[in-house]
Formats: C-alpha cells, structure tokens, sequence
C-alpha cells in the first residue's frame, strides 16, 4: 500500500462537502424496492450487461462489429489498469467502512472506493457503443447513469468516486475513439 498524503488531506475535505449528499442517497438503498433494483443494476453493471451489448453487436453486424467489440474490449483492460492503479496508491476508504451514516448495501468487488471501476466502464461502455450503434442510447445511456447512481445508493462510493469514475472512463473512450479512428472510416 502506497499512500499519498495529499490525497487524504483531499479526501478528507471533499468528504466534509459530499457525505450530507451521499447519506441522503444511500438512504435510498432502505426501501426493499430500491434496494433491489440498484443491487441488480450493480451485479449487471460488472460486465454482464456490456458484454451482452457487445455480443449482440455482433450478432447484428458481423464483421462490421468486429472492430468496434476489439476497441471496446481494450478501452476496458485500460480502464482496469488506470483505476486498479489509482486505487492502490490513493486508498480510499469505502465510505460505509468510515462513516456510520452510510449502510453498505452490497458486497464489494474490492477495498478501496476511489475511482468507481463501475461507472467507468459504464460510461466508457456508453460513449463507444452510443458512438458505433447511435440506436443503444436508449438502453446505454439510462443503463450508465442508474449503474453510477448504484453506487452512492448501495454506500460502496462517495458521489466523487463515481464523477471521476465516470469522467475517466470518458476520457479513455474519446482517446480510443481517437485513436481507432483510421480503422473505423
């Protein structure tokens, strides 16, 4: 473990900001109802749904996907590598293991909360299918925004985890788009 002080004084001051905000949303997680939805919303969020997409895409479109299915498939390993990263060296507590106002409402897929992997990929997921198949957005982009609502409501992020969760995994999409760009014309 490698921490950096910084990034504690960090996240100690913006947690003063966010926890009023996260509290009120994790509460959210005590309606059985809600609870559910946002637990499955959450387990889906792991892969199941995007990878779903993306066989269906190629179901579809054949070869045409082909291409699109490799650019996703390696924008999420950097996404992997880029939060794994960030969360080894800033170690973040998750934020029902340092404050009693927020109820872990689903098991973990790891220790540390900061940035949110799921919102990540969900955003990266949204922008790169949305941008191949503009026909998903329906079912992409309300998929991404409950995946990284999951996360505050289920108590495993703060709200800060899932805005830069969710602005990497832009970044990593728009910089593959760029990239693929000569290969998708």
């Amino acid at each position: 473990m490698n921490t950096n002080p910084r990034s504690l004084i960090w996240f100690h001051r913006i947690e003063r900001v966010e926890l009023p905000l996260c509290a009120y949303v994790n509460r959210a997680g005590n309606l059985k109802s809600l609870n559910l939805l946002f637990r499955s919303v959450s387990r889906l969020g792991d892969g199941l749904f995007w990878y779903s997409l993306i066989i269906a895409t190629l179901l579809l479109y054949g070869r045409n996907a082909v291409i699109p299915a490799l650019q996703t498939g390696l924008s999420a390993g950097v996404g992997v590598l880029v939060y794994k990263t960030l969360k080894e060296r800033l170690v973040r507590e998750r934020p029902f293991v340092t404050h009693e106002a927020i109820r872990c409402n689903a098991r973990s897929l790891d220790q540390y909360s900061f940035p949110s992997g799921h919102t990540l990929h969900a955003v990266n997921f949204s922008i790169l299918l949305v941008w191949h198949y503009p026909v998903l957005a329906w079912m992409a982009i309300p998929f991404a925004v409950l995946v990284a609502l999951s996360r505050v409501v289920l108590g495993l992020h703060y709200i800060s985890d899932v805005l830069v969760g969710g602005l990497i995994g832009a970044m990593i999409a728009v910089v593959s788009l760029y990239i693929a760009s000569p290969y998708l014309m």
